[in-house]
């Protein structure tokens, strides 16, 4: 100010100055009076120091539920869980899987160690049980999760025996006395298993068919595999399905369809349209439709001629023995398949599994519709509407990751899939069903919206793996309202922001981070397992401030008269 009073500078002239200072600048030039406290709470000042310290392009709108840039770039930077404040280390071994409860009360971690464990999710975290599975001959645990009401956890684990032995056990434990109530067979391990309903669950088994193919069955189970009368179905199957060059199918997840209409976060609103990944056929006999004739007696004729060339010299040069023998399987199958189901009318929830179609790696994820009628293990064990001549289910929807799939999760409101994929290099074919293409040491991060089934949003990158095919490992991710979070072989954890595709938070371990899990109830903190057997908690600065901050003292008087009354 002049000794008039008047201003030297015009706030023209202090937001120029402002506009080149860093955030934390700008903050503390605020305090020296109201004038520049004005000018530092610009919106068009916080517009571009928002996109010049996040590096957001230019064309990525605000977060549609912002209400100023200031407030969200305070968002961004005072509300990621990225300040450690609890290290767990009652594990002795690698820790593989983290999953929260509903309530956000409690959470259970798996481990090397055959422990899986139950937590209680208090200010201090604290070990509530700890389930021993080695007397049930389990090698190690690999996965868990609540059910809808917190009153029963799945816990999934991997058999004691040779190192290319796939089976696997469920168990499920009750949390009310922590008793094991049942446990099912699962194959292969990597199936994991998931809830259905409240008390049912959902299993694998693999039956081999010939070198490289194979049946994959998917079992409804009940929790309660006790149950007295003998008209009560215990288990009943859902979906079997033809594997083909080694495939099979694996960690299996369900989305309820319900929730899609209320969607915490529009990925794709004023978005050029995505990539559909509808089924599609890659057969010309398919794609001609229904010829004249029932498929059955179409299918044997066009084996018969098939077989016919093949005995006569014709064909025998052109194919290897595993080509062959994916030929004759999918001859077989043509007419023994139970179409899809193209409506989604009735569906109420979607079966998400990794699956393939040209080698054992997963390339592939599988989208299976489940009916009304299929939600309960009522009625044939054997399932319902598969004709005589039908004797494998079809596929509803196929995604073409072209890549190796490591990891799956779900948005909150089960509309968005988030997919981590190694990718194989561009234009390779697969020659061999034993010999997949050499994938990336980046990790991509794939977002796919199961309600319009298109591919949104560009790959989210910064996380790393370095394992080969063979030695490929899954790396367990979580999305929560605003983020999304996943581990990587790179010792770290990486946290994203969900509208804007960017990298917030790096976080440490000293060794491969297989699992993160948001609070359901609380997503300003992320818990985080690591093969260096800990468990890190993570919470936001806001959060770490508002616990740290001192009480306020009770009055004298109070003080006084809550001692008397002792």
């Amino acid at each position: 100010m002049d000794e008039g009073g008047t201003p030297l500078l015009p706030d023209s002239l202090i937001y120029q100055i402002f506009l080149s200072l860093g955030p934390a600048d700008v903050l503390a030039a605020g305090l020296v009076c109201r004038r520049w406290q004005a000018v530092s709470r610009d919106e068009f000042l916080w517009r571009e120091q928002f996109y010049r310290y996040y590096q957001v392009a230019r064309d990525v709108p605000r977060h549609p539920a912002a209400t100023s840039w200031y407030e969200e770039f305070r968002r961004l930077y005072d509300t990621v869980p990225c300040v450690e404040v609890q290290t767990l280390k009652e594990h002795t071994d690698q820790v593989l899987h983290l999953s929260f409860s509903h309530s956000g009360y409690q959470f259970a971690s798996c481990s090397k160690d055959c422990t899986v464990k139950i937590w209680s999710n208090d200010l201090t975290i604290s070990l509530l049980h700890s389930a021993d599975m080695r007397p049930y001959n389990w090698s190690y645990t690999q996965f868990s999760q609540f059910n809808q009401d917190d009153s029963l956890l799945l816990a999934s684990g991997v058999f004691l025996g040779p190192h290319n032995s796939s089976s696997g056990e469920i168990a499920v434990i009750s949390l009310d006395n922590f008793a094991l109530l049942s446990r099912v067979r699962n194959k292969p391990y990597d199936v994991f298993g998931c809830w259905l309903t409240e008390t049912s669950l959902i299993s694998g088994n693999l039956h081999r068919i010939g070198d490289i193919t194979s049946c994959s069955v998917l079992w409804l189970n009940n929790a309660f595999q006790d149950v007295e009368s003998e008209n009560v179905n215990v288990v009943k199957r859902l979906f079997k399905i033809q594997n083909l060059n080694a495939s099979t199918i694996r960690t299996v997840m369900v989305a309820d369809c319900s929730r899609f209409d209320s969607p915490d976060l529009l990925l794709d609103a004023g978005g050029p349209p995505g990539r559909v990944f509808d089924l599609g056929s890659d057969s010309e006999d398919e794609a001609a439709g229904p010829g004249p004739g029932p498929a059955p007696a179409r299918t044997k004729e066009g084996l018969r001629r098939f077989l016919d060339g093949l005995l006569d010299g014709r064909a025998q040069s052109q194919l290897s023995e595993h080509a062959l023998e994916t030929r004759v399987a999918e001859l077989l199958a043509q007419g023994r398949t139970k179409p899809p189901e193209h409506s989604m009318a009735d569906a109420r929830k979607l079966l998400i599994f990794t699956t393939g179609c040209l080698t054992y790696s997963p390339h592939q994820i599988g989208i299976k519709q489940i009916l009304p009628h299929q939600m309960t293990t009522a009625g044939p064990v054997l399932g319902e509407g598969r004709g005589s001549d039908a004797f494998f289910d079809a596929l509803d929807h196929v995604i073409d990751v072209h890549g190796h799939i490591i990891g799956m999760g779900l948005s909150p409101d089960n509309r968005y899939l988030y997919v981590n994929s190694r990718a194989w290099p561009s234009g390779s074919v697969v020659a061999d069903p034993m010999q997949p293409p050499p994938i990336a040491e980046e990790i991509d991060l794939l977002v796919f919206d199961l309600k319009t089934m298109r591919e949104v949003k560009r790959a989210l990158r910064a996380h790393r793996a370095y394992t080969p095919n063979d030695e490929c490992f899954f790396i367990f991710l979580d999305v929560s309202r605003d983020f999304v979070a996943s581990g990587a072989e790179d010792r770290h954890g990486y946290i994203w922001d969900r509208h804007y595709n960017i990298c917030l938070a790096k976080l440490r371990h000293q060794d491969v981070v297989n699992s993160v899990v948001f609070s359901p109830q609380e997503q300003e903190l992320l818990l985080t397992a690591s093969d260096d057997a800990t468990i890190k908690a993570w919470r936001s600065p806001r959060t770490v401030r508002i616990h740290q901050a001192p009480r306020p003292r009770p009055h004298p008087f109070l003080s006084w008269f809550a001692s008397q009354r002792r």
